[in-house]
């Protein structure tokens, strides 16, 4: 059955006004046309809807009956069509990012205010979760977008925007000898017990890779999921650890020390996860362009 929206508005007019001509003029239509639409209406419902006569109009029963549905109808239409324009208007959604924690600490706030001052009636929830997962997260649909590492593995179904590269850095315990370099090399940090990220970890293997390429071997004494739970071992003078710059602001907040590492350094770029084949919503598209355009205060 195709009534169209056309068709309601005609005969709400004329069940509003008993009138042909006043309902015309109410939906900017001629008395033919509004009659052809009244008549589409009927013979498509299967029967009478108005009786008319040279000297009155009224409803049939069952278009008494019909007259709130239509009204009903129309205005959850004009709802309809007003929450789609806020939508795409950004006067009004909904939108979910996850960021790994090194970015979602310290980054991701200032652009979650640029992106308020922007769009205030966007409702924003942040999922705040290791590196892989976030890209786990982005793959299932589960977010819109995802802000981690990027890793090779996802190339197949996700894009990946590059918004900086970060440098990986020591963290060290206050005191600490090695903290009177001004750069730090593997081979420095050898004789040093080393706090590292569990497996499976991208930054782990990153680590574990250079240090077998470069013939390299660190002391691992302890582990953790947790990049924050790693500096906190460091400031507590458990040992060293490399960790990516991102948590510079982290390690100065829980009161430990950092220095370049170098020979060779370590960069990891950091950006955007999407997924390929599905189209952004509008509310997404406009983080995305925050945070592109957010780069430059974005670098550690």
């Amino acid at each position: 059955m195709n009534v169209t929206v056309k068709q309601l508005k005609a005969f709400v007019a004329v069940a509003k006004t008993r009138s042909f001509a006043e309902a015309a003029e109410l939906v900017y239509l001629s008395q033919p046309a509004l009659s052809i639409s009244i008549k589409n209406l009927e013979e498509t419902v299967g029967g009478a809807l108005l009786v008319r006569s040279t000297r009155s109009l009224a409803l049939t029963p069952e278009g008494e009956a019909f007259y709130p549905v239509a009204e009903r109808l129309l205005a959850d239409w004009d709802d309809a069509m007003l929450e789609l324009h806020n939508l795409f208007s950004l006067q009004r959604g909904k939108l979910t990012v996850a960021a790994m924690p090194s970015f979602a600490g310290h980054q991701l706030p200032r652009v979650l205010g640029s992106y308020r001052e922007l769009y205030p009636a966007i409702n924003v929830t942040v999922h705040d979760v290791v590196a892989e997962t976030v890209v786990d997260m982005v793959r299932s649909g589960r977010v819109e977008i995802g802000i981690a590492f990027y890793t090779e593995n996802a190339a197949d179904d996700l894009h990946f925007e590059t918004l900086f590269e970060d440098r990986f850095v020591v963290a060290l315990p206050k005191g600490h000898q090695l903290l009177e370099k001004e750069a730090i090399t593997w081979n420095q940090m050898k004789d040093f017990p080393c706090i590292a990220l569990q497996r499976p970890s991208s930054i782990r293997e990153l680590i574990e890779r250079t240090l077998e390429e470069k013939k390299f071997q660190l002391s691992i004494e302890f582990e953790s999921h947790q990049l924050v739970t790693i500096i906190r071992m460091v400031v507590c003078g458990l040992g060293v650890s490399i960790v990516p710059s991102l948590c510079i602001p982290q390690i100065e907040q829980l009161g430990g020390e950092w220095r370049p590492l170098k020979a060779p350094a370590i960069t990891r770029k950091v950006g955007i996860f999407t997924r390929k084949r599905y189209p952004l919503s509008t509310a997404a598209g406009a983080m995305v362009d925050v945070l592109k355009n957010s780069t430059q205060q974005l670098l550690p």
